[in-house]
């Protein structure tokens, strides 16, 4: 199949604008797609990279939506804000689960939390703006921030500080032009979950100098050992003028394919933000709210199970990986991901290769040991890999052994 033309013939422009044409795919989306790829052809691939829960959708949320496709409420236009007792709803779940109080008008459901995030983005920013952006960071967040015309400001973090960033950190990336910070805990990718007094602290300085906080919770519920999560908000209220909150059933609910998530903030930026999407995409689908609905308004019984779950593949993905020679993986704290160090690997010979980057040695293990990782590249750090632990204990398993088989020969 012939590459596409980058410019028209006729003209000699770009075929496709530049704010689109520069964006990346995303990493996480490409690494699983290969991996089915292969599956598909007979190989017996093991995919790490994907970040959804491999558990079906609790039957009762599946029973509501139905339900709901068979009433004929649900085959209408919807306001682009959000069904009203969806929002309703949200704001009793936002109480009950981060202690912090809001009203309907500071709700705009969006069709998944990524569209949360580049609306956000999109209303809060101009060009020119910088966001600090702590590393690792989720693969979407530059994109967007890029797609509003603003600038991320990456701030480093690694496995000697638990991949937290300090107010010192942030302070000394902040400039002029500093309009907001990017905030996520627990984290995608990896696993990271801020204590209660950095939350503070960090939200005290984000006050103290004018900036906003756009953090992104999607992983409240899924927390290990001692750890628990805070939302900012609610142990900063001095904060809730300037912050947006960014959610979502897709996580906790094992919803990644219904598509509802939503944004928290002050009611000028929500309803600029729904103006936007108005145009955008109008409503979320009515049955996917309908879903929802159930999915907040229930009890947590499944989401405790599934954390069960996972917590036992944590635990064991961390302990074998740290018993590979070369690697090394701090326990994550939540989430659903692991991010081990493969620095020291890099540079080896294995089976005749000699990977120099993270990348170049994802693509070995996918080769050779047919399991697929997501390198750190993708997130902004590279020499790692973030392996997603939301999958059968057994395939976990048999992927993490052909993995340490393969990474066992390096030299």
């Amino acid at each position: 199949m012939a590459a596409p033309e980058t410019q028209s013939s006729s003209t000699g422009k770009p075929r496709v604008s530049a704010r689109v044409g520069g964006i990346s795919e995303s990493a996480t989306l490409a690494v699983d797609a290969k991996a089915k790829a292969l599956k598909a052809e007979g190989r017996p691939v093991i995919g790490f990279g994907a970040g959804e829960p491999d558990f079906a959708t609790p039957q009762p949320i599946v029973d509501a939506a139905a339900a709901a496709c068979v009433d004929p409420r649900n085959h209408r236009y919807s306001p682009a804000s959000g069904l009203p007792e969806l929002r309703e709803a949200i704001v009793t779940k936002t109480a009950r689960d981060s202690d912090y109080t809001i009203q309907p008008n500071q709700v705009l459901v969006t069709n998944g939390g990524k569209q949360a995030v580049y609306q956000t983005f999109a209303t809060l920013l101009d060009p020119g703006d910088e966001v600090l952006l702590p590393a690792p960071y989720w693969t979407t967040y530059p994109e967007a921030i890029t797609l509003a015309g603003a600038v991320p400001a990456v701030v480093s973090t690694d496995e000697s500080t638990g991949y937290l960033a300090s107010v010192e950190q942030l302070e000394a990336a902040r400039t002029p032009r500093t309009k907001a910070l990017l905030f996520n805990s627990p984290s995608n990718p990896t696993g990271a979950i801020y204590p209660p007094e950095q939350i503070e602290a960090i939200g005290r300085w984000a006050v103290e100098h004018g900036i906003w906080v756009i953090t992104d919770e999607i992983y409240e519920h899924l927390v290990y050992g001692d750890a628990r999560h805070v939302s900012m908000p609610a142990v900063v209220p001095e904060l809730a003028d300037t912050c947006v909150v960014l959610n979502g059933v897709a996580k906790t609910y094992a919803m990644t394919g219904w598509r509802v998530g939503w944004m928290i903030g002050p009611t000028d930026v929500i309803k600029a933000a729904t103006n936007l999407q108005s145009h955008l995409s109008s409503n979320v689908a009515n049955v996917s709210q309908r879903a929802a609905l159930e999915a907040v308004s229930g009890p947590l019984d499944a989401v405790a199970e599934m954390r069960e779950a996972f917590d036992r593949r944590r635990r064991t993905i961390t302990d074998r990986l740290a018993a590979i020679p070369g690697v090394s993986c701090p326990e994550p704290k939540g989430a659903f991901y692991v991010y081990p160090s493969v620095k020291d690997l890099l540079g080896s010979e294995i089976r005749g290769v000699r990977p120099q980057t993270s990348t170049e040695l994802a693509e070995l293990v996918l080769e050779q040991a047919e399991v697929a990782v997501v390198p750190g590249e993708a997130f902004g750090t590279p020499g790692y890999f973030r392996m997603s632990y939301a999958l059968g204990d057994d395939d976990l398993a048999e992927g993490v052994s052909r993995m340490a088989a393969l990474l066992g020969e390096a030299k």
